[in-house]
């Protein structure tokens, strides 16, 4: 009898270790998005930037596209002298032309003395030149105060581009005035892919995501908003701005439909841990009031969306921290123009934040993410995810 106990003690033990572990050693995602599609068995990244990697403390806000002779181009924030928002930071790029299996040495793209520039949102045009938005305040300035009106400065935009594959890049160029309004303090380009239009009366056009933040005295709401080119980059201008809402949508990634719609997908700061959606119907010129995007749990994080034709199927995928805690990076998959999207992978279960994401080929998607076995800001990843595996 007690030989029985005892065997029926260690059954039981091993049956609550396998719920806990979900017995193949693969974390179990968030709650919020429930258990119908497992992590995958191999969660396995490579990172690109590491925290401390070419003397700087730390690596941030990742953007990624692939140019049209198979470069692809990783952008980041290098921070100098921490992961926080503020001080010196630079803009730089790493080159793979193996689809992400190796990677070239640290670009900087961007230094000026003390100051931030950052908010990488590159756009690689169908006659392969590089457009890449960016942004830029004194390393000094916090963004409290910038809404405060009370800094010493303020924020501002600027535009580069490269047409020798992203080896080399012009000197940047100020365009705030032509896409940033007077009451608006903080400013932020992507961070992630702009995109240019393929269908319709705007195709061509050069449309990027962005966000702002009115000044205090002005209300102090928060919008995201649509800016544009249809002259190759050589002028830009501001486009749709969500109208007045309660939503207070921030950082932005935005998608061409099958039938040229756009559709923008939000960061929110007081919606219960979803993100928002709005749509535009004349090429980015304006923007629907933002609703709720069901099922998109999210702890209030940037987030990727991005458009591709597989097997003649115009397809979306979309990525971000899947949980009300930056956690469970996930990407998902919808053939309906982002009305339902009930398939999807788990990438990394441990700590994750912001992303972005491209497509590798007809039959792979890549993900470069912030991710960390014990911080997200441990360093920035990439990961190749075969199409075949969301199906």
């Amino acid at each position: 009898m007690k030989r029985n106990k005892i065997v029926i003690s260690i059954i039981t033990a091993v049956f609550i270790l396998c719920l806990s572990v979900r017995c193949g050693g693969n974390d179990a995602p968030s709650p919020s998005e429930g258990p119908d599609v497992p992590p995958p068995t191999n969660a396995s990244y490579t990172f690109i930037y590491k925290k401390t990697d070419n003397g700087y403390a730390c690596f941030r806000i990742p953007a990624i596209v692939k140019t049209q002779s198979g470069t692809l181009l990783a952008f980041a924030e290098a921070r100098k002298s921490g992961c926080g928002d503020e001080g010196e930071i630079d803009l730089v790029v790493k080159r793979s032309s193996d689809n992400g299996k190796t990677w070239g040495a640290l670009q900087v793209i961007w230094h000026d003395a003390g100051n931030t520039c950052g908010n990488p949102a590159p756009v690689v045009d169908k006659n392969g030149k590089i457009h890449l938005l960016m942004t830029w305040n004194l390393g000094t300035d916090a963004i409290g105060t910038i809404n405060a009106g009370t800094s010493k400065d303020t924020r501002r935009v600027y535009y580069t581009a490269s047409s020798d594959d992203g080896a080399t890049w012009v000197s940047p160029r100020e365009i705030t005035s032509d896409v940033k309004k007077q009451e608006w303090g903080w400013y932020a380009t992507g961070p992630c892919h702009g995109i240019q239009l393929a269908k319709g009366a705007h195709a061509g056009r050069l449309v990027v995501p962005c966000d702002n933040i009115e000044l205090k005295s002005q209300g102090g709401r928060g919008q995201a908003h649509l800016i544009y080119s249809d002259d190759d980059g050589a002028a830009w201008k501001l486009g749709g701005v969500t109208p007045d809402s309660k939503l207070n949508p921030n950082e932005s990634t935005v998608a061409e439909l099958s039938n040229g719609d756009l559709l923008l997908n939000c960061r929110c700061s007081n919606n219960n841990n979803l993100r928002i959606v709005s749509k535009s119907a004349d090429g980015g010129l304006s923007l629907s009031t933002p609703v709720s995007a069901t099922g998109f749990i999210d702890p209030v994080c940037q987030g990727s969306i991005l458009s591709a034709e597989i097997k003649g199927v115009h397809t979306l995928f979309f990525s971000n921290p899947a949980s009300t805690s930056r956690e469970n990076m996930t990407v998902k998959m919808s053939a309906d123009n982002g009305n339902t999207w009930t398939k999807k992978q788990v990438v990394h279960v441990g700590p994750s934040g912001y992303s972005d994401i491209v497509m590798l080929s007809d039959s792979q998607v890549g993900i470069f993410f912030e991710a960390g076995t014990s911080d997200y800001r441990d360093g920035l990843a990439f990961k190749a995810i075969n199409i075949a595996d969301f199906y």
